[in-house]
């Protein structure tokens, strides 16, 4: 890396291929050749990915680790259902390959063999950038064949290389949608490094990548744009020129500068609107660099585990693809380097994550929660009085009461036209400011933050408590994905 705080670019080649071969020699010497295509044709560190079933799964790995590849293994079933699929040397020699993949997946717990090979397969395609295939041209010889699984990468867009199984030429299909780069991760690569004052690296997780979490962090802390406050000013303008006009109308104030306010507010109004569309790469960039900073911050919350967490294993957002693969790849690749204790797992994790957490939605339903009650009390308090002037005007004017020219003018011409349109506005800053969502949300948060630091707490395993963290975690990343949708949706309209 060029940098101390950048993430790499990593690639994925899925395989797939037939299990009895004519000429294993030839084949293997075109996978070499595929390979080797793919690294020209994309820059960044491609990863294999396979089962390893007896002929080319086992082929195909043997080349990915002979040309330095790391290797990423799928397994239909569990291995001890798994190995039912082999003789017992055969079985020893899987076994034996599998210790030198980095990360073990198993798809299906339960179901027909058949279906697990096709999971197995699909899984593949989903999790791989290239699907390279061995393949004779005929259909699947049963569910989950190569045939099959050719299809389903061609089906949905997914760029495909075959090798024939018996000229041993390459093929391409789909080619032109490989991505060879990632425009979002190199973004967040060539931010400003920022000082280490930002937040904690709890289980040293490598440099680059605290590195990278505290200058995406600092990059969203200091660029946040003022979207919501500019919103509401433009709103707080419009109320200025409507209370402006109502004024002018009930008490017949027809002064030079009564107009010009009016103006002045319209004008205000429409300026900061044209700011909100303009910097709308700012509003792309805060929202970028905060949601770059909180993955990473849940990566390394769990960078202690024995293995890594599939924080990310369901999650197919565009944006942050590449971020979320690097972040995986590189937890992977350093598991066991620096081993920790349960017990020290679970006291680091239980400060430095779960009561910073709580900290965090506390301090922010303490803020929140008043402004929300304080606009909740005004909206009444003006809707009361908008209803009371009404009411008060309709009466005078059925019974024919002689109000003085002040009451009139103020009770039953300024405040009824006023007072609608203020307490809509205090409607509309809680609605702007998402404050009722929030502080239920902030809530929830809470309650269930506390539950997992009750649950954390007695944890006994390390297959528990990794259960017990990865939902924590994902209820967190869902609360920084809801916020994403939220604000990337209010502040683009």
């Amino acid at each position: 890396m060029s940098k101390s705080s950048e993430l790499p670019l990593f690639h994925v080649v899925g395989f797939s291929g037939h299990r009895h071969l004519v000429n294993e020699a030839a084949v293997a010497d075109a996978v070499t050749e595929a390979l080797d295509l793919l690294r020209r044709e994309a820059k960044g560190e491609w990863v294999a990915l396979s089962s390893v079933a007896t002929g080319s799964d086992q082929l195909f790995v043997g080349r990915a680790l002979q040309a330095g590849m790391t290797w990423h293994a799928i397994l239909p079933m569990p291995r001890a259902e798994f190995a039912k699929d082999f003789t017992v040397s055969d079985w020893s020699v899987v076994e034996h390959t599998l210790g030198r993949a980095q990360h073990v997946r198993v798809i299906t717990e339960n179901g027909t063999r058949e279906d697990a090979y096709l999971d197995g397969g699909m899984e593949t395609v989903n999790g791989s950038d290239v699907l390279l295939a061995v393949w004779d041209g005929d259909p699947a010889r049963g569910k989950g064949g190569t045939a099959e699984v050719i299809d389903y990468a061609k089906s949905i867009g997914k760029p495909v290389l075959i090798i024939d199984a018996a000229t041993f030429e390459i093929r391409k299909e789909n080619w032109g949608r490989l991505e060879r780069s990632d425009s979002s991760l190199l973004k967040l690569n060539l931010l400003p490094d920022a000082a280490p004052t930002w937040g904690e690296n709890p289980f040293t997780a490598p440099g680059e990548i605290f590195a990278f979490q505290q200058k995406c962090d600092h990059a969203a802390s200091k660029g946040a744009p003022q979207f919501r406050r500019l919103i509401v000013s433009t709103v707080l303008l419009h109320v200025a020129a409507t209370l402006i006009a109502a004024a002018a109308l009930s008490y017949g104030l027809h002064t030079l500068a009564l107009p010009w306010a009016k103006l002045l507010c319209l004008s205000g109004a429409l300026a900061v609107a044209i700011v909100l569309r303009r910097h709308a790469h700012s509003h792309d960039s805060w929202v970028r660099c905060r949601l770059a900073a909180e993955f990473c911050r849940s990566s390394l919350a769990t960078w202690g585990l024995p293995r890594a967490a599939p924080l990310f294993q369901d999650l197919d957002l565009p944006g942050v693809r590449g971020l979320t693969r690097s972040l995986h790849m590189l937890h992977c690749r350093s598991a066991a380097t620096h081993p920790v204790s349960m017990e020290e797992f679970k006291k680091i994790y239980l400060e430095k994550r779960i009561d910073d957490q709580l900290a965090y939605y506390h301090r922010q339903e303490g803020r929140a929660l008043p402004l929300f009650h304080r606009l909740k009390v005004g909206f009444w308090i003006a809707t009361v009085l908008a209803i009371v002037s009404t009411a008060a005007y309709a009466l005078a004017h059925t019974l024919e009461i002689e109000v003085s020219d002040a009451v009139r003018d103020t009770v039953f011409y300024f405040l009824p036209i006023s007072l609608p349109v203020v307490a809509a506005s205090f409607i509309s800053l809680i609605s702007i400011n998402d404050l009722q969502r929030r502080v239920a949300r902030y809530r929830e948060m809470r309650a269930m933050l506390e539950d997992s630091r009750k649950q954390i707490t007695f944890c006994q395993t390390w297959n528990s408590l990794e259960r017990l963290v990865l939902k924590t975690e994902r209820a967190l990343l869902q609360e920084v994905l809801e916020w994403h949708s939220i604000t990337s949706f209010s502040e683009s309209h």
